[in-house]
């Protein structure tokens, strides 16, 4: 029932915020925010070595240095592409003919300028995941710990609260690094400035985290927000009922509700029979209805009213 449709809710939130987690984390110890090339010029050729990667002599003797040496490499036949990939916390090129990557540290590469935004950047990032962590946490905390509807209520709207303040810092820390970076592309160093990039995979994992993040956040509310609402119409069907024994107990009702005799007035009897009986039916078998001499007494009245109508009636 609603109880199910509940628990199927907390559950799609929280393995939403749980993926926009790990996405996050990944993203965050990943060097692939952005890639790209550079254009770097050859080497001169040494040794034995030969090929596209390194500038050829035109003499055989190299080493005399008597000989007048003739290049034939010319514009971009000078220079070689070497590719790149950077993060928040490095920046790292292959080496040209050889295995393995050379790596430096991204914020010395930054502006000094823009270098406390990238660092504005870095907070937002580790708060935005404390946040989704405390957020999980909640959830999961909401899933398994069975209490009242008034706690549960609690615990969800601090829960929304911490994912929508999460999803806000990630948006903030992704935007800074994305500015950061196209500033140290215009203006850093020479020796890193890229010929071509774009954005990579940890780029777009960083903002599949902040959009699973928002999805958590706006089932949360939707949660809460019917959770509220049913709990408003079950308190409006619960004063209403009282209500409406209370004008039965004045009106209709001649002998107490221990008394054997039960007088209706004719007029009015089948008007009660048709209009409320299955409301005070449907208040009897609900569950919320804990007390069971509450429950055994509702049952037993509304056995007995339509007993004495059907009889006046001669049915």
């Amino acid at each position: 029932g609603k109880t199910s449709h509940r628990r199927q809710r907390a559950s799609a939130a929280f393995s939403l915020s749980f993926l926009s987690l790990v996405f996050s984390i990944t993203a965050l110890s990943s060097s692939y925010w952005c890639e790209g090339t550079r254009k770097v010029a050859k080497p001169f050729c040494t040794g034995q070595s030969k090929g596209d990667h390194c500038i050829r002599f035109n003499s055989p003797d190299a080493s005399n240095s008597n000989a007048v040496q003739y290049i034939w490499e010319t514009g971009d036949d000078k220079f070689i592409d070497r590719k790149f990939h950077a993060g928040i916390w490095y920046s790292c090129e292959e080496i040209v003919g050889e295995e393995g990557e050379k790596c430096r540290s991204f914020i010395s590469l930054t502006p000094a300028a823009d270098r406390g935004v990238l660092w504005l950047s870095i907070v937002a990032e580790l708060l935005y995941i404390i946040l989704l962590l405390t957020g999980a946490i909640l959830m999961s905390v909401e899933m398994c710990y069975y209490s009242t509807v008034i706690d549960g209520l609690k615990i969800n709207a601090f829960s929304a609260v911490v994912t929508v303040l999460a999803g806000l810092l990630g948006m903030v820390a992704h935007m800074m690094y994305t500015t950061v970076f196209q500033m140290t592309v215009n203006l850093g160093p020479e020796d890193w400035r890229p010929h071509t990039w774009d954005y990579g995979w940890s780029y777009c994992l960083a903002w599949a985290s902040f959009a699973c993040c928002m999805a958590a956040a706006v089932t949360t509310i939707n949660k809460y927000t019917k959770t509220i609402l049913e709990f408003k119409h079950k308190r409006k069907m619960l004063e209403r009922l009282e209500v409406i024994t209370i004008l039965i107990d004045e009106e209709y009702i001649a002998a107490p509700l221990g008394g054997s005799t039960w007088s209706f007035p004719m007029e009015r009897s089948y008007v009660c029979l048709l209009c409320w009986t299955p409301v005070f039916l449907h208040f009897c078998m609900n569950a919320s209805v804990k007390e069971s001499a509450r429950k055994h007494t509702c049952e037993c009245w509304v056995a007995e009213a339509l007993h004495s109508i059907l009889s006046s009636s001669g049915l």
